[in-house]
């Protein structure tokens, strides 16, 4: 009797560990596989199965068995950029993925000044409409998701840029990547993680955040609303977790608003979460990002802070910052329109230290160090090799304080790429500040026309009250 009970089992058995091959969102048609690397393709079927995987630019067949868990994951080689291609899987079914470029892979993300599209009323996306149709560039728009822990899917499509993909994402997105294709002529891939509202914690592992005091205590500030997740770890677990295996190239960043509640630690926090994507990932990501814009919070000095802080991030490795106090046409709002320059400076960026091409200037000049020689106080800069230029001829926030701390509009010269500030009311400099408030949009920039970042020298307690 007990044989006629065992017998019907076990062929449910040997028929429920076959299982059709199943793969992750992002491995799919229409993808763009990051050119000559090692790249990893992965998914599920049934437990010890084979999968049998041909890629056609080598025509090279390879195989993996499935663990006892389901997964299963395959490294190939990919050539120098070109297609489209073929890959094709097979198990107890066969997959083929059709149209499959290799080229060039960034990760767009943020919050909202990287989430803007065209349905923002973006006047340079409206006018790029008509002629963006473009094979060679893809995207792939990850839906807003949250988790506790890490996931191993997550939902988007790949699809090629055209007039109706376009308007659904990320202007700064398409404008870095449509300089990157034009530049270097090979396939972009560009992957939109972004979520408007966002703070920074929330993109970064979880234990990274509660590891450390002070970003832990920041953290806790985070006000709970009912548009974003503010849990450190949240939107890292759902929208970039699973897509770590997927090689890239880099990613580019445009956020900080979110953390104006407490500014002084975003460098440490900014880091900290590059870092913990440069472990997802296994490698030294390029990560450059924006500065945030010229916009009035109430509280004084409070985006002054988070800009000095994204300036002292810099000294991490690999990272560049594209300054835009220069984009604002309305302080009151903090959703600025310009985005093609933004692009274009975080491609300038890509360009430059990526890709190693010669001759850009990409990089916005920065205070270097003051000398004071009697009632003068002398600014040197980096990147100004050519030297500086006031657009209205007169240089606009600049001030000078003396041993008092009363800091008092000051008159600049321009010398060369220094900058000679005097006050008739200090004869004695201790310190300077550049565009240092809220919402200064200074006239000061490299002969070249990037815009000279903000600063100060000093280190003097700030004023936190309310704006007037």
């Amino acid at each position: 009797m007990k044989k006629f009970i065992i017998f019907p089992v076990l062929i449910f058995l040997s028929v429920a560990l076959k299982a059709n091959i199943r793969l992750p969102n992002v491995i799919n048609n229409n993808m763009v596989l990051q050119q000559q690397s090692t790249v990893k393709l992965w998914g599920w079927a049934g437990p010890n199965e084979k999968v049998y995987i041909t890629t056609s630019w080598n025509n090279k067949l390879d195989s993996v068995v499935t663990t006892r868990d389901a997964n299963w994951m395959l490294t190939v080689q990919t050539p120098a950029a070109g297609g489209p291609y073929t890959i094709t899987l097979k198990g107890e079914n066969t997959i083929v993925l059709n149209n499959v470029l290799i080229g060039e892979v960034w990760v767009c993300a943020g919050q909202s000044n990287m989430e803007m599209n065209y349905n923002w009323g973006l006047p340079d996306v409206k006018a790029a409409l008509a002629n963006c149709a473009n094979s060679n560039i893809r995207f792939f728009y990850i839906p807003k998701s949250t988790a506790k822990y890490p996931q191993d899917n997550c939902g988007g499509e790949w699809v090629n840029c055209d007039s109706n993909t376009l308007k659904s994402f990320s202007a700064v997105g398409y404008f870095f990547g449509k300089k990157l294709n034009a530049d270097l002529n090979v396939p972009i891939g560009l992957i939109n993680a972004n979520w408007g509202g966002t703070p920074a914690e929330t993109w970064a592992e979880a234990a990274a955040i509660n590891s450390d005091t002070a970003l832990k205590t920041a953290a806790a500030k985070q006000q709970p609303y009912d548009w974003w997740p503010y849990e450190p770890g949240a939107a890292f677990n759902g929208m970039i977790a699973p897509i770590s295996n997927y090689s890239i190239a880099g990613a580019i960043w445009y956020q900080g608003e979110g953390n104006t509640i407490a500014p002084d630690t975003y460098s440490k926090l900014l880091t900290t979460m590059i870092g913990t994507w440069r472990k997802a990932w296994n490698k030294e990501l390029p990560f450059y990002y924006v500065q945030i814009a010229p916009y009035s919070y109430g509280n004084k000095y409070i985006s002054s802070i988070i800009r000095e802080q994204q300036t002292k991030a810099m000294a991490y490795p690999s990272v560049g910052m594209a300054v835009i106090t220069d984009l604002v046409d309305n302080i009151k709002d903090i959703h600025p329109k310009n985005k093609h320059t933004v692009g274009d400076r975080l491609a300038n960026w890509a360009l430059a230290e990526t890709y190693h091409k010669q001759g850009l200037l990409y990089k916005s000049p920065m205070y270097k160090s003051m000398e004071v020689q009697k009632e003068k106080a002398i600014i040197s800069f980096d990147n100004a090799p050519n030297g500086l230029m006031a657009k209205d001829k007169v240089v606009s926030e600049i001030y000078i304080a003396g041993t008092d701390k009363i800091f008092y509009a000051g008159a600049a010269k321009i010398d060369n790429n220094k900058l000679i500030v005097t006050s008739p009311k200090v004869l004695q400099p201790v310190a300077v500040r550049f565009a240092f408030s809220n919402t200064a949009m200074a006239n000061l920039f490299s002969k070249e026309g990037l815009p000279v970042n903000s600063f100060r020298t000093d280190d003097w307690e700030l004023d936190r009250s309310k704006e007037q």
